[in-house]
């Protein structure tokens, strides 16, 4: 049943864009893990392996962290095992709960939050927001209002990661997800904030995959 999850999530999102709620899907489908239907999706037992290795070279202690889309916590406990001030969000009640249930000893503080209508004590709340795969999941048609939103997260002097999976030049652009093209990453950009760093790395799945660093001036 490993990959099952996605499966079902093709459709569920397919049906979710298509009724103007593209965000709807992803409590459905962590639902229908949550009732044995399918596998747990992005159920990982470690963190993102690009993310791990880009925090290992900081310092995080006592920084605020932002996780944007945290899923099931592995990403965000490993912040917070760095010593960062974790918030974790994600649109699916059901992930929030399934994390906290999984880490209830956690540092991290796990909440309900839509991306696209995000809280106002969120904005320009964070030194470090990560942004893992999150809006590549959302429908091109939102995707600029997805970028500005995590864009506004980061505070004066805050630091932006992005992970994403790479567009190949030429692909045609389909999903969930919907790859990311360089101009896709550069966006982040456009919002003000400086470009540090942009790599496209390879994986072992096959895929390539964009990394990307921005930072907002402190004035």
């Amino acid at each position: 049943m490993d990959d099952d999850w996605e499966v079902k999530a093709d459709q569920l999102a397919g049906a979710a864009v298509e009724d103007g709620q593209p965000t709807r899907w992803f409590d459905e489908l962590y639902s229908a893990g949550e009732r044995g239907e399918v596998s747990m999706p992005w159920d990982r037992g470690n963190p993102n392996g690009l993310i791990a290795e880009w925090v290992g070279r900081r310092e995080g202690a006592g920084a605020r962290a932002l996780v944007i889309g945290c899923g099931l916590g592995r990403d965000s406990e490993h912040l917070a095992s760095l010593g960062y001030a974790v918030t974790a969000i994600d649109v699916a009640p059901t992930a929030i709960k399934t994390a906290q249930e999984r880490f209830p000893d956690s540092t991290a503080h796990y909440r309900v939050a839509d991306l696209l209508d995000a809280p106002a004590d969120l904005l320009a709340a964070f030194d470090l927001v990560v942004e893992s795969y999150t809006v590549q999941a959302l429908p091109p048609s939102v995707r600029a209002d997805a970028t500005k939103a995590v864009t506004a997260m980061v505070a004066p002097g805050g630091t932006l990661l992005v992970i994403a999976t790479a567009l190949p030049e030429g692909e045609p652009v389909a999903g969930p997800p919907w790859k990311m093209s360089r101009a896709d990453i550069d966006a982040f950009a456009a919002h003000g904030l400086d470009p540090v760093l942009v790599e496209e790395i390879d994986s072992d799945s096959g895929y390539r995959h964009w990394r990307a660093e921005f930072h907002r001036p402190a004035h």
